[in-house]
């Protein structure tokens, strides 16, 4: 082993200031002073225990690498200086295996052949540095340094990126919980416009929320994703908000309507839409809302799509509107039962609703999901 011929001038190593005004105590790890040696020559580890205690650091010594794992199990140190040929263990087996144990741990590899195979493995296993012997004790002792320096440098980026992610997640749990907040009162708002128009007619009362809870189990039965499913939920129970456009004495007539009070009426989904676009966070609900009055066989309005290019909503809304249309009262007609109404749409509901979501229909309000009826042409 060298002599330390700067062991007089060598100045103690600095401790590193906490970086900007966060103090993190990754970042006073860093200074901590506590050492492992890892040789299997006994000689090797006491002349640089002997060394590096002189310049104030706390050394430890193990002679193999699963000494070392046992020590590192057992206390924290800042570095581990160690061979990379040693029996049993080497020194290249026993990087990562420490890393797993102390991620943190700044490791510097010594010894006595230039084998760049070795070299390159072992700091891609994470070893900071790779060192020669015979070496320099003041080279060691600068090379300890910049390891430990890189180490603090490591954990505090960690610690930054710890805080910032903390940071984004708690204040996106804030914006949903805004975005959650802002949507209630929407929806809330939305839907006292349509209990005030529901109050003028006694038999629309309640429509609106026998609706979502229909939509929603139909949504259900057909196998939806949840949030489908509120989407549809939340299109239902403001579906209808358009009406309050519609005059009254149409909306509450006795007897069939002329061509211009129909053309009035679907006026009630462009209204609607008016209302409802600017309350972008309701989403895909929207897009049900505008498409439930569109008929499957294309005849519905205001787009007069069909078949499939009628979002799955605007589908569902359709079947749960028919149904609860006919088993509620009119002016001009008696309400007929569950069961005559799916018997019914049966019959006649062919061009209006999608097969596979009037079968869920069925399902729902049957309570029989072997029940299958098909659909009939008039």
């Amino acid at each position: 082993m060298p002599t330390d011929t700067h062991a007089n001038t060598a100045t103690p190593p600095r401790s590193r200031q906490p970086l900007g005004t966060r103090s993190f105590q990754a970042t006073s790890e860093s200074t901590s002073k506590r050492l492992l040696v890892v040789d299997d020559e006994a000689s090797v580890t006491d002349a640089l225990a002997r060394f590096l205690r002189s310049r104030g650091y706390d050394v430890e010594t193990a002679s193999s690498g699963e000494a070392a794992l046992s020590a590192l199990a057992d206390g924290r140190f800042v570095a581990m200086l160690c061979d990379v040929r040693m029996p049993g263990m080497s020194g290249v087996e026993t990087v990562p295996r420490a890393l797993r144990v102390d991620p943190d741990l700044a490791i510097l590899m010594l010894t006595g052949m230039n084998d760049a195979p070795t070299a390159t493995n072992t700091l891609f296993a994470g070893a900071l540095d790779y060192l020669l012997k015979p070496i320099e004790l003041a080279d060691l002792h600068q090379a300890i340094e910049r390891a430990l320096h890189r180490r603090g440098l490591e954990i505090d980026r960690r610690a930054i990126e710890r805080v910032i992610r903390e940071e984004v997640i708690a204040r996106t749990e804030e914006l949903e919980l805004e975005k959650q907040a802002l949507r209630t009162l929407s929806i809330s708002t939305v839907e006292a416009l349509i209990n005030a128009m529901e109050a003028k007619d006694v038999y629309l009362r309640g429509h609106s929320q026998r609706v979502a809870e229909l939509s929603a189990s139909i949504a259900a039965e057909l196998g939806l994703d949840e949030d489908v499913v509120e989407h549809v939920r939340m299109a239902a129970r403001v579906h209808d908000v358009g009406k309050i456009g519609i005059r009254e004495s149409v909306l509450n007539k006795p007897g069939p309507l002329t061509k211009d009070e129909y053309d009035h009426v679907k006026e009630h989904v462009r209204v609607g839409m008016a209302i409802l676009a600017p309350l972008k966070h309701l989403g895909p609900a929207l897009p049900f809302v505008q498409d439930h009055h569109e008929h499957w066989d294309g005849r519905g309005y205001p787009n007069a799509k069909s078949g499939p290019s009628i979002s799955i909503g605007g589908r569902i809304l359709a079947a749960a509107d028919a149904f609860d249309a006919l088993t509620s009262k009119r002016a001009y007609r008696d309400p007929i039962t569950p069961k005559q109404t799916v018997e019914y749409l049966a019959l006649h509901g062919a061009g209006l609703l999608d097969p596979d979501v009037y079968q869920a229909l069925a399902n729902v309000i049957l309570r029989q999901k072997s029940l299958v009826f098909s659909f009939i042409e008039d």
